[in-house]
């Protein structure tokens, strides 16, 4: 079962752990300074429901760190958005984006919504008030919201759009995740997914252990998590079980992602997939398999679901989904985990490849794109055996956060500190 422990708290953990291996050079007032967002709005949105009501909505933009480029990070719709969730991931962004080495800081926002349950006109009133809301502090020099769990294309072009109509403007690189039509990027929609897929690809190949054959469960089966399976699958890998929401399935013989997919999509759920067993989704995290991909909300594996995994290696999809407590746990058992912040990496660099189209005002091949990406979570991926070998730390998630650190440490410092 998910812990409901703080998130925010558990990244200022994280980056206390890490900061202790950083050269005693590091000041830790601005380690401090880097534990905290530099700002979070909260507003509330009144929006005309379908039947002529009023509704009000809770909403937030966090954007925690700019030190490194324009805040980045993407806006979700769940019931369970929170202040410091927000706060949470956008801190995460900010070690993403320095972790693969692209020019952007952190930011991200929610909307305490289930948009199950409304309308496509009530969600799109909806996203253009937030829209308004955020149009003095976006931009594509200053903030670029882009899609996260319950949003894509759609709300993406509504933001763009409602900015637009109300600056005046063409600025297509207000916001990333767009449809192509829009100014979005080829790959753009598989990029988590792809990067979670090299992450492993890569993990393997450092374990000298042959990803053909390895039996593989994905924990949420979104876009980033059937994706991931899907690409893994196609390296010859075994996706024995995924879940959704509503629980789970497996097969020791091996399912089929795609065909799993489509019928996720024409029922609603992977549940009672014809030929496998249904399971829970504290089952499936709890499987003897290879890999686990933990791809659905944070705080799905906590320190006690961590003692019974059985997983030789664990490739984070989804932000924040092991507890503090539950990585100890795993490293004292010698599962190897590859940290959110490098293996989802590839939306947010995917992005980022999609801002710079858009200012160049031109269009790159998706096999461009996709070899793109690869150089950069295959360099990024050196970067962290490097770093853990070379100052022998204890696992890929202290050396992920004492390269990303480092780098806005030495952002910040070269910039200077002004009143």
């Amino acid at each position: 079962m998910a812990s409901d422990e703080n998130p925010f708290a558990n990244l200022q953990e994280q980056i206390d752990d890490a900061a202790s291996y950083l050269p005693s050079d590091v000041n830790a007032d601005v380690i401090t300074r880097l534990k905290n967002p530099e700002r979070v709005l909260e507003t509330n949105l009144t929006v005309d429901m379908d039947d002529g009501s009023l509704e009000t909505f809770t909403a937030y933009r966090s954007q925690f760190n700019g030190d490194r480029g324009p805040y980045k990070g993407g806006i979700r719709y769940h019931p369970n958005v929170s202040r410091d969730e927000v706060k949470a991931l956008s801190g995460w962004m900010v070690y993403k984006c320095a972790v693969v080495d692209i020019p952007y800081g952190g930011a991200k926002g929610g909307i305490v919504v289930d948009p199950s349950e409304y309308s496509a006109d009530e969600i799109e009133r909806l996203t253009r008030s937030f829209a308004e809301e955020l149009r003095p502090i976006i931009g594509e020099d200053q903030d670029i919201p882009a899609p996260d769990v319950n949003t894509g294309q759609r709300e993406m072009n509504w933001i763009k759009s409602t900015y637009e109509t109300l600056e005046h403007t063409t600025e297509p690189g207000v916001v990333t995740g767009k449809g192509i039509e829009n100014g979005g990027s080829e790959g753009r929609v598989e990029a988590t997914g792809r990067s979670v897929m090299l992450a492993a690809r890569e993990l393997f190949d450092y374990l000298d252990t042959d990803i053909e054959g390895a039996t593989v469960a994905v924990q949420g089966y979104g876009n980033a998590g059937s994706v991931a399976a899907t690409l893994i699958d196609d390296l010859g890998a075994s996706v024995v079980a995924v879940s959704d929401s509503s629980g789970g399935i497996h097969d020791a013989d091996g399912l089929d992602p795609r065909a799993v997919k489509e019928f996720k999509n024409e029922t609603g759920s992977v549940a009672d997939y014809e030929g496998a067993e249904n399971v829970t989704n504290d089952d499936l995290l709890t499987l003897d398999v290879d890999l686990l991909v933990p791809a659905a909300l944070e705080n799905a594996v906590d320190e006690a679901l961590a003692r019974d995994v059985q997983a030789d290696a664990v490739v984070e999809a989804a932000n924040g989904p092991i507890t503090p407590d539950a990585d100890d746990v795993l490293r004292e058992r010698d599962v190897t985990v590859i940290p959110d912040i490098l293996a989802n990496a590839g939306g947010v660099t995917v992005s980022y490849f999609e801002w710079v189209q858009n200012r160049q005002r031109f269009s790159w091949s998706e096999e461009r794109v996709n070899d793109e990406l690869e150089t950069v979570i295959v360099d990024a991926f050196d970067g962290l055996v490097e770093a853990k070998e070379t100052l022998d730390l204890p696992s890929f998630r202290i050396a992920a956060y004492v390269v990303a650190i480092q780098r806005v440490v030495d952002a910040y410092t070269g910039n200077g500190n002004w009143p």
